[in-house]
C-alpha cells in the first residue's frame, strides 16, 4: 500500500499541525495528564485518518475485453437512462458511484482506448448524491473512444467536502482500462455514461472496487 502523490502536501501540513498541537499539549497545557493523553490520542488519530485517506492500493484489472470496469471505489447510487448534453448529445445509460470519505479516492479508466475529450468545469459543492450535483458542482468530463464500442464518457464530481479534483487525461492519450486517470480529495462521485447496447451488471446499492469490479459488459459483435 502506497501513499498517493496528491496527498504529499496535505500530509505535510497535517504533520506540522499535529506536531504543533502535541508540543502545545505537553509543553504549555495546564490540563491534567489524563486529559493530555486523551487529546494527544485524538490528534494522532486524526493524523492517521488523513494519511489513510491518501492510500493508493495496487490493483490488477481482470481481462477487460468487452468489459466496463468501475472507475472508483464506492456504492452504486444511480442507474438510469439519460440524455447526455455536454458532449455526446444522445441518450446513454448513466451509472453513478458515490465515494464516501473512507473509500479509496483514486480514479481509474473504465475502458481502454483514446482520450477524445477533456474539460474541467468550476462549480458548486452540493452533496455528491444531490440530483443537480452532476451539472452544478465542480467536475471534470473525460471521454474515451473505444476501438469497437464507440465513446464512453465519465465525469468526476466534487462533493460537499471535496475541494480539489485531479485529472491526468489529455486528448490523444492512449489509455488502458484499469489504469489511473485521477484523484478526488474527500467525498465525491463518478458518473459513467454508457452506450445503450451496454449490459449493466450492477444494481443500486452494490459496492464496487475501482479497476476490479465489472459494472457493465458490451455484447459480442
Amino acid at each position: 500500500m502506497r501513499i498517493h502523490r496528491e496527498g504529499t502536501g496535505t500530509i505535510l501540513i497535517a504533520l506540522a499541525l499535529s506536531g504543533s498541537l502535541l508540543f502545545g499539549i505537553w509543553k504549555w497545557s495546564l490540563l491534567p495528564p489524563p486529559l493530555q493523553v486523551g487529546l494527544s490520542a485524538v490528534v494522532v488519530l486524526l493524523l492517521l485518518i488523513v494519511v489513510y485517506f491518501f492510500r493508493e492500493p495496487e490493483r490488477r484489472p481482470p481481462d477487460t475485453q468487452g468489459l466496463v470496469l468501475a472507475p472508483a471505489d464506492g456504492r452504486v447510487v444511480a442507474i438510469e437512462r439519460v440524455k447526455e448534453g455536454e458532449y455526446l448529445g444522445d441518450e446513454r445509460i448513466q451509472v453513478s458511484i458515490f465515494m464516501s470519505p473512507l473509500n479509496v479516492h483514486v480514479n481509474w479508466y473504465p475502458v481502454a482506448g483514446e482520450v477524445s475529450y477533456f474539460k474541467y468545469h468550476p462549480g458548486r459543492y452540493l452533496v455528491a448524491w444531490h440530483p443537480k450535483s452532476s451539472t452544478d458542482n465542480e467536475r471534470t468530463t473525460v471521454v474515451v473512444r473505444t476501438p469497437e464500442h464507440g465513446e464512453v464518457l465519465f465525469r468526476q464530481i466534487a462533493g460537499a467536502l471535496a475541494r480539489r479534483i485531479c485529472t491526468y487525461s489529455r486528448p490523444g492519450d492512449e489509455v488502458g482500462a484499469g489504469t489511473e486517470f485521477g484523484f478526488i480529495k474527500f467525498g465525491s462521485r463518478v458518473d459513467v455514461f454508457l452506450p445503450l447496447h451496454a449490459q449493466v451488471s450492477v444494481g443500486i446499492g452494490d459496492r464496487v472496487q475501482g479497476a476490479r469490479s465489472v459494472i457493465a459488459e458490451f455484447p459480442s459483435r
